[in-house]
């Protein structure tokens, strides 16, 4: 809801409890726009609604509403009417809409920012794909939409904390390790020795971080204790890589505060799992079976109870990972949000049942499942990079279509459902690619600021000239845009916000193709309409930040 409709509808509470002496409960009502703008700028269905409360005529019921709201949005509305079967329709007062422009001009780049979210502490984890290669598409895909939504939630008043949990004590990590000796081998001509495992990394960047190795230690490696060798390959790998998906990630607009790694939780003898382990058993949710521990996890919402440490004594990938989720509360954070592929399903239900057994909230963790993406050219699915021959990666794609339309794309379609990329669409530059039409739009009305040819804009005290239908249109689209960040936020969908941009886009080019913003022989009313431009192009510039999108002043 814009600030008009916010308002609107804690007028209709107020109006509801003191005509009838009635609390309504959230959502019984909306306040919407009108579909036939005659009717007002902004409607409320509450008197069919109280309809059957009340047992009275929907149109008796919204008459004396009507004169109480008349009354409690005296500074905001021109008119408060009544309409067949029972609607009350709103015309917000012009000089009320006007008034967005300074208080846009004010914010500047904080213009949308809120505080829905103050007081709340959610630790977001995404991305963490295994420290043994190249981040591909699927992982941009995640990448992008986790980044969105932890900027709409920061300028909701979040307190949000980044987080990469690092899979780094697996047999993956053993296999990375094996895989660079043996290309690390292969680069001294003796690949003979130490051949590459048949489900090893074959990708080139192993062999780039062995011949890296061999340029910084020579030929030491070779003839070392095996043991030496591989702890020092795992650990080297691991560190590289990671330095790479950092570095790759932050040149896709992505920051993480915090690199959680698997390993910690298996430091001073496990002490971290151990605790969580003991309280879970103080609790009565573990027994043995076999010769393994299991987690009774069927009591809580799962199909079957769960393995925590195996008859071998080695534990299961769920142990570590409950002791982390855990160790994420016992940091502060009371919501957590991980972002998995859409193949985990069945394991939030059990990540869900541990914590809940534990005595946490059941709304602690939410989980968003990333579905799956294909790369499509020319009707034809592509999956290979023509330059390595192996999965095409999240640093290719940026370089091919661009990081603006690469963050773009990933999330202007819920993750919830499968998508495909169109990459000829996404380098075009023409409206037809969303990206290119809105960051058009944005350099179009710089260059009408910039014009030479007409005044410069001076802040006005009142902007009672745009009377326009259009202007009007305009000023209610930027007027919802601090509400919609913070619902966005809530709902962490940032898809949603890319379709608020279209629509301020559209809405714009509609006002400037119809409308002369610059009158010589009215230079007040010129004025006051570089004010509106102005206005419109900081939101949609903020719009666009928040989704990671650049904003250039000329195209």
């Amino acid at each position: 809801m814009s600030d008009f409709e916010t308002k609107i509808y804690a007028a209709v509470r107020t109006a509801v409890k003191e005509v009838y002496d009635l609390e309504t409960e959230d959502g019984l009502y909306v306040v919407e726009t009108p579909q036939n703008p005659d009717f007002g700028d902004y409607s409320t269905n509450a008197a069919m609604k109280l309809s059957r409360f009340l047992r009275r005529n929907p149109m008796d019921i919204a008459a004396p509403l009507a004169g109480k709201l008349s009354e409690l949005l005296a500074a905001e509305t021109e008119s408060v009417t009544v309409a067949r079967p029972g609607f009350i329709n709103f015309r917000i007062r012009q000089d009320a809409l006007g008034a967005l422009i300074n208080k846009v001009l004010d914010a500047g780049e904080d213009y949308g920012k809120n505080d829905s979210g103050k007081g709340r502490r959610v630790l977001v984890e995404w991305v963490s794909a295994n420290p043994t290669g190249d981040l591909h598409c699927g992982h941009a895909r995640n990448a992008a939409w986790g980044d969105c939504i932890c900027r709409l939630m920061e300028a909701s008043g979040y307190d949000v904390l980044r987080e990469y949990y690092v899979n780094d004590a697996g047999n993956q990590i053993v296999m990375l390790g094996k895989s660079l000796v043996a290309r690390y081998f292969e680069h001294f001509g003796r690949g003979a020795d130490y051949p590459l495992p048949e489900d090893g990394y074959h990708a080139e960047d192993i062999r780039a971080i062995a011949e890296e190795i061999a340029a910084e230690d020579g030929d030491r490696w070779l003839d070392a204790d095996p043991d030496e060798r591989m702890e020092h390959f795992m650990r080297l790998g691991k560190t590289l890589e990671l330095k790479k998906i950092e570095k790759d990630l932050l040149a896709y607009g992505v920051r993480i505060d915090s690199w959680m790694h698997e390993t910690f939780f298996y430091e001073n003898d496990r002490a971290r799992i151990r605790a969580c382990l003991a309280r879970m058993e103080e609790l009565g949710l573990l027994y043995e079976r076999d010769g393994a521990l299991w987690f009774r996890s069927s009591e809580y919402g799962d199909d079957k109870d769960r393995v925590l440490r195996k008859s071998d004594g080695t534990l299961s990938y769920l142990t570590p990972d409950i002791a982390n989720h855990v160790y994420k509360v016992e940091r502060g954070y009371g919501k957590l949000v991980d972002l998995w592929g859409a193949d985990h399903h069945s394991y939030i239900t059990r990540m869900q049942a541990a914590l809940t057994a534990l005595g946490y909230p059941r709304d602690t963790l939410e989980v968003d499942l990333i579905q799956m993406v294909r790369m499509v050219e020319d009707g034809r699915e592509v999956k290979m990079s023509k330059r390595t021959g192996n999965a095409l990666s999240l640093r290719e794609l940026c370089e091919d279509i661009g990081v603006d339309a690469a963050r773009w794309f990933f999330v202007s379609k819920d993750v919830a459902t499968h998508m495909d990329l169109d990459l000829k669409l996404a380098r075009s530059r023409d409206n037809d690619n969303p990206v290119y039409y809105a960051q058009y739009a944005h350099a179009r009305m710089n260059s009408i600021l910039t014009n030479p040819k007409i005044p410069a804009f001076v802040r006005a005290e009142r902007y009672d000239r745009l009377t326009d239908e259009r202007e009007l249109l305009l000023l209610k689209k930027i007027g919802e845009f601090p509400a919609e960040v913070a619902n966005d936020a809530l709902l962490r969908k940032p898809n949603k916000l890319t379709d608020y941009i279209l629509s301020l886009v559209k809405t714009f080019h509609a006002y400037y193709n119809a409308v002369k913003v610059n009158r010589p022989d009215d230079p007040e009313l010129t004025n006051q309409r570089l004010g509106l431009v102005k206005a419109t192009m900081i939101t949609l510039r903020n719009a666009l930040a928040l989704i990671g999108v650049s904003a250039p002043e000329s195209m």
